[in-house]
């Protein structure tokens, strides 16, 4: 990188809630947020927002006709990046660039529409305009009035990191001083919850302590559920005296597909997206890692692998929080990040509850936040404490 880049702001809304101060409690809490819901004929265990959450997006939609007719992921990324820009102090300047991605984007309002085809054979007006991918940094672009350039993509589950590194780019380039970059997910529908147990990776409906079992090498068998959310963060370039953490190195790296969902054994995107990240920075000097690790028996190994063959016997310290809230697709990577940001500010290790460590790191000063989507789109992200 030429330079590093600020944090200044970052916001989330999650089944932890939307404050930064009840996010992390929630994260000092070793319960997690999992309850069973009926799809079709079976139940399934998500992570869901809290009803005082949904009634903040409820009041959201409320505040403009226009709101009424929006899917959930675009009005969780409206409301979490009005938080953002809030904390980042955005307040009058308004010429930024915008990149929000998605992994499945309007997925809920576009089955509606569906079901409504099949039974009436028309569509409804809104039902294009409302589920295109565009939607949500468009509709987050008219809601700040921002003047800047608005992206949208999906890289599946690599998505929001994704959108980090073309925020960064934008501002290395000098062709942006400012941009706010994240994911926003809504998944919670009955067909993809189908699609994935039909990928043979969603958790059973037991009732067990931690039904999701991320970060547990010895699993016989997959443990993924879905959960939703976003998280937008607000990055400037250069060293601004109100950074929340510094982007230190930037990683990413796409291995050869020989599986629609799966990665290699040793996971060699993420050594490439890791060793680059790092750059020229010790690999001793990284305190921990927030792993990917959905949960899946052959994907959180890999990376596992992956992880030991760049760090060899200075292995930093593990954590996930997949197995809290659940697997939110192109949302994680920066809900993964913002872990780490405030890991970094209270200077506290979280732990994985079921896990054994032999120790936690006594300070964070560098940590690497992980994210790779279906077919190996890994990123790596280096965060330093300011």
């Amino acid at each position: 990188m030429q330079q590093k880049i600020s944090i200044t702001g970052i916001s989330s809304i999650s089944p932890l809630g939307v404050s930064s101060d009840d996010i992390w409690k929630a994260y000092k809490n070793s319960s997690h947020h999992i309850s069973f819901k009926d799809f079709g004929t079976e139940q399934a265990p998500i992570a869901l927002l809290s009803q005082n959450v949904k009634q903040k997006i409820k009041e959201l939609r409320a505040e403009s006709s226009h709101y009424e007719a929006l899917d959930d992921s675009v009005l969780f990324g409206v409301y979490a990046a009005r938080q953002a820009v809030k904390n980042a102090g955005w307040n009058e300047d308004r010429n930024f660039g915008i990149n929000i991605g998605s992994s499945r984007g309007a997925t809920g309002l576009f089955e509606k529409y569906h079901q409504e085809f099949l039974k009436n054979g028309k569509s409804s007006t809104l039902s294009s305009p409302t589920t295109t991918l565009g939607n949500i940094s468009s509709w987050i672009a008219h809601d700040l009035q921002t003047s800047g350039p608005e992206i949208s993509h999906s890289i599946t589950c690599s998505t929001a990191l994704h959108a980090m590194l073309n925020g960064v780019a934008w501002l290395q380039s000098g062709l942006a001083d400012q941009f706010l970059v994240g994911g926003s997910e809504a998944p919670l529908t009955p067909f993809t919850i189908a699609q994935m147990k039909a990928l043979k990776i969603y958790a059973s409906n037991d009732k067990v302590a931690y039904p999701c079992q991320a970060m547990n090498w010895d699993k016989k068998r997959n443990s993924m559920f879905l959960g939703e959310g976003a998280a937008i963060a607000c990055i400037e370039k250069g060293i601004k005296e109100n950074a929340l953490a510094l982007i230190g190195g930037i990683g990413y790296a796409t291995e050869p597909l020989k599986h629609n969902i799966s990665i290699s054994t040793e996971a060699d995107c993420f050594q490439k997206s890791i060793k680059m990240a790092l750059g020229k920075t010790p690999v001793d000097e990284v305190d921990a890692i927030v792993l990917h690790a959905p949960g899946t028996v052959k994907g959180d190994l890999a990376e596992y692998n992956a992880i030991k063959a760049v760090f060899k016997d200075t292995l930093p310290a593990l954590t996930t929080n997949k197995w809290k809230i659940g697997h939110t697709f192109g949302a994680s990577g920066i809900l993964s990040l913002e872990l780490a940001v405030l890991m970094l500010k209270h200077q506290e290790f979280i732990p994985v509850p079921y896990v054994a460590y032999d120790e936690f790191p006594k300070q964070l000063n560098k940590i690497i936040v992980n994210a790779v989507g279906f077919g190996g789109n890994a990123v790596s992200i280096l965060l330093e404490r300011l």
